[in-house]
Protein backbone atom coordinates (compact mmCIF):
# COMPACT_ATOMS: atom_id res chain seq x y z
CA UNK A 1 0.00 0.00 0.00
CA UNK A 2 2.56 2.33 0.79
CA UNK A 3 4.42 1.80 -1.77
CA UNK A 4 1.68 2.55 -4.58
CA UNK A 5 0.71 5.29 -2.80
CA UNK A 6 3.95 7.26 -2.98
CA UNK A 7 4.02 6.21 -6.73
CA UNK A 8 0.44 7.65 -6.72
CA UNK A 9 1.37 10.93 -4.67
CA UNK A 10 4.73 11.80 -7.71
CA UNK A 11 7.09 10.96 -4.72
CA UNK A 12 9.96 8.68 -6.20
CA UNK A 13 11.79 9.42 -3.18
CA UNK A 14 9.48 7.17 -1.23
CA UNK A 15 8.23 4.87 -3.63
CA UNK A 16 11.97 3.67 -4.03
CA UNK A 17 12.25 3.13 -0.80
CA UNK A 18 9.27 1.02 -0.30
CA UNK A 19 10.05 -0.65 -3.36
CA UNK A 20 13.67 -1.59 -1.82
CA UNK A 21 11.44 -2.29 1.56
CA UNK A 22 9.61 -4.91 -0.73
CA UNK A 23 12.76 -6.38 -2.47
CA UNK A 24 14.63 -6.70 0.72
CA UNK A 25 12.23 -8.58 2.52
CA UNK A 26 11.72 -11.19 -0.03
CA UNK A 27 8.82 -10.02 -1.67
CA UNK A 28 7.96 -12.18 -5.49
CA UNK A 29 9.17 -9.53 -8.03
CA UNK A 30 6.47 -10.68 -10.09
CA UNK A 31 4.13 -9.31 -7.75
CA UNK A 32 5.83 -6.08 -7.42
CA UNK A 33 5.56 -5.45 -11.23
CA UNK A 34 2.54 -7.00 -11.31
CA UNK A 35 1.12 -4.11 -9.17
CA UNK A 36 3.20 -1.51 -11.26
CA UNK A 37 1.57 -2.70 -14.74
CA UNK A 38 -1.92 -2.47 -12.81
CA UNK A 39 -0.62 1.15 -11.23
CA UNK A 40 0.47 2.30 -14.92
CA UNK A 41 -3.13 2.01 -16.22
CA UNK A 42 -4.94 2.27 -12.75
CA UNK A 43 -3.46 5.45 -12.00
CA UNK A 44 -1.93 6.76 -14.84
CA UNK A 45 -3.39 5.64 -17.63
CA UNK A 46 -3.65 8.12 -21.03
CA UNK A 47 -2.19 11.06 -19.14
CA UNK A 48 0.96 9.37 -19.77
CA UNK A 49 0.48 5.80 -22.16
CA UNK A 50 4.14 5.15 -21.93
CA UNK A 51 4.15 4.05 -18.37
CA UNK A 52 1.87 0.72 -19.25
CA UNK A 53 4.97 0.25 -21.90
CA UNK A 54 7.68 0.85 -19.02
CA UNK A 55 5.86 -1.16 -16.62
CA UNK A 56 5.56 -4.11 -19.48
CA UNK A 57 9.04 -3.67 -20.13
CA UNK A 58 9.88 -3.77 -16.71
CA UNK A 59 8.28 -6.75 -16.43
CA UNK A 60 10.30 -8.63 -18.88
CA UNK A 61 13.46 -7.28 -17.94
CA UNK A 62 12.94 -8.77 -14.54
CA UNK A 63 11.92 -11.95 -16.16
CA UNK A 64 14.97 -11.77 -17.99
CA UNK A 65 17.99 -10.76 -16.33
CA UNK A 66 16.21 -11.91 -12.70
CA UNK A 67 18.15 -10.32 -9.29
CA UNK A 68 19.88 -9.16 -8.23
CA UNK A 69 20.56 -6.53 -11.21
CA UNK A 70 16.28 -6.67 -11.72
CA UNK A 71 16.40 -4.23 -9.09
CA UNK A 72 17.23 -1.42 -11.95
CA UNK A 73 14.29 -2.11 -14.50
CA UNK A 74 12.39 -2.13 -11.25
CA UNK A 75 13.77 1.31 -10.34
CA UNK A 76 13.76 2.56 -13.14
CA UNK A 77 10.20 1.98 -13.54
CA UNK A 78 9.03 2.63 -10.17
CA UNK A 79 10.53 6.38 -10.83
CA UNK A 80 9.13 6.42 -14.31
CA UNK A 81 5.45 5.83 -12.79
CA UNK A 82 6.07 8.10 -9.86
CA UNK A 83 6.98 10.98 -11.82
CA UNK A 84 4.00 10.37 -14.71
CA UNK A 85 1.47 12.91 -14.84
CA UNK A 86 -1.80 11.13 -13.12
CA UNK A 87 -5.30 10.21 -14.53
CA UNK A 88 -7.61 7.51 -12.95
CA UNK A 89 -9.96 7.64 -15.92
CA UNK A 90 -9.21 4.00 -17.12
CA UNK A 91 -10.63 3.28 -13.67
CA UNK A 92 -13.54 5.29 -13.84
CA UNK A 93 -14.77 4.83 -17.37
CA UNK A 94 -14.70 1.15 -16.29
CA UNK A 95 -16.57 1.67 -13.68
CA UNK A 96 -19.48 4.06 -15.27
CA UNK A 97 -19.74 1.30 -18.17
CA UNK A 98 -20.21 -1.15 -15.89
CA UNK A 99 -22.59 0.60 -13.74
CA UNK A 100 -24.66 1.16 -16.82
CA UNK A 101 -24.13 -2.60 -17.75
CA UNK A 102 -25.58 -3.74 -14.79
CA UNK A 103 -28.51 -0.80 -14.35
CA UNK A 104 -29.69 -1.46 -18.05
CA UNK A 105 -28.47 -5.24 -18.89
CA UNK A 106 -27.61 -6.12 -22.39
CA UNK A 107 -29.18 -4.13 -24.43
CA UNK A 108 -29.64 -5.07 -27.78
CA UNK A 109 -26.49 -3.74 -30.45
CA UNK A 110 -28.08 -1.16 -32.90
CA UNK A 111 -28.65 -2.76 -36.42
CA UNK A 112 -26.10 -1.28 -37.98
CA UNK A 113 -23.21 -2.37 -35.92
CA UNK A 114 -24.08 -5.63 -36.05
CA UNK A 115 -22.13 -8.39 -38.22
CA UNK A 116 -23.95 -10.00 -41.44
CA UNK A 117 -21.96 -13.05 -42.71
CA UNK A 118 -25.00 -14.94 -43.94
CA UNK A 119 -27.87 -13.78 -46.26
CA UNK A 120 -30.41 -14.08 -43.33
CA UNK A 121 -28.09 -11.35 -40.96
CA UNK A 122 -28.24 -9.37 -44.07
CA UNK A 123 -32.16 -9.73 -44.84
CA UNK A 124 -32.81 -8.78 -40.95
CA UNK A 125 -30.94 -5.69 -41.33
CA UNK A 126 -27.62 -6.93 -39.93
CA UNK A 127 -25.10 -3.95 -40.84
CA UNK A 128 -27.75 -2.21 -42.97
CA UNK A 129 -26.18 1.51 -43.05
CA UNK A 130 -22.84 0.97 -41.60
CA UNK A 131 -20.79 3.65 -42.33
CA UNK A 132 -17.10 2.82 -42.79
CA UNK A 133 -15.00 5.31 -40.89
CA UNK A 134 -11.67 4.63 -43.65
CA UNK A 135 -13.96 5.98 -46.19
CA UNK A 136 -15.33 9.09 -44.51
CA UNK A 137 -13.39 12.74 -44.38
CA UNK A 138 -10.78 12.16 -41.88
CA UNK A 139 -12.31 8.70 -41.01
CA UNK A 140 -14.89 10.59 -39.05
CA UNK A 141 -18.61 9.15 -38.87
CA UNK A 142 -21.50 10.80 -37.68
CA UNK A 143 -22.91 7.57 -36.30
CA UNK A 144 -24.50 6.51 -32.59
CA UNK A 145 -22.27 3.10 -31.43
CA UNK A 146 -24.15 2.97 -27.95
CA UNK A 147 -27.66 1.15 -27.58
CA UNK A 148 -30.68 3.11 -28.14
CA UNK A 149 -31.14 3.26 -24.67
CA UNK A 150 -27.88 4.83 -23.58
CA UNK A 151 -27.35 7.32 -26.51
CA UNK A 152 -25.85 10.27 -24.81
CA UNK A 153 -24.21 9.16 -21.69
CA UNK A 154 -20.99 10.25 -20.72
CA UNK A 155 -18.27 7.36 -20.02
CA UNK A 156 -15.22 8.45 -21.30
CA UNK A 157 -14.32 11.40 -18.92
CA UNK A 158 -10.38 12.55 -19.76
CA UNK A 159 -8.78 14.95 -17.54
CA UNK A 160 -6.71 17.82 -18.33
CA UNK A 161 -3.36 15.65 -17.00
CA UNK A 162 -0.42 15.08 -19.45
CA UNK A 163 -1.86 13.18 -22.86
CA UNK A 164 -5.48 13.37 -21.49
CA UNK A 165 -5.28 17.01 -22.28
CA UNK A 166 -5.24 16.58 -25.85
CA UNK A 167 -7.96 13.62 -25.95
CA UNK A 168 -10.21 15.36 -24.13
CA UNK A 169 -9.89 18.60 -26.94
CA UNK A 170 -10.77 15.42 -29.30
CA UNK A 171 -12.94 13.85 -27.60
CA UNK A 172 -15.24 17.43 -27.42
CA UNK A 173 -14.95 17.73 -31.00
CA UNK A 174 -16.19 14.06 -31.90
CA UNK A 175 -18.84 14.47 -29.43
CA UNK A 176 -19.88 18.04 -31.19
CA UNK A 177 -19.76 15.94 -34.44
CA UNK A 178 -22.44 13.51 -33.25
CA UNK A 179 -24.46 16.17 -31.57
CA UNK A 180 -27.43 15.82 -33.84
CA UNK A 181 -28.04 12.53 -32.87
CA UNK A 182 -28.20 12.73 -29.09
CA UNK A 183 -31.58 12.49 -27.45
CA UNK A 184 -33.39 15.55 -27.30
CA UNK A 185 -31.95 16.97 -30.20
CA UNK A 186 -33.52 15.32 -33.18
CA UNK A 187 -36.36 12.59 -31.23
Amino acid sequence: SAFIKSMRASDPDAAVYWLARLVEAGEDPRFIVRRMVIFASEDVGNADPQALVVATAALQAVELVGFPEGTLPLTQAVTYLAMAPKSNTALTSYAKARELVNAHGALPVPLHLRNAPTALMRTMGYGRGYQYPHDAKDALVDQPCLPEGLRGERIFEPSDAGGEAAQRTRLKMLRDLRAPTEPGEDG
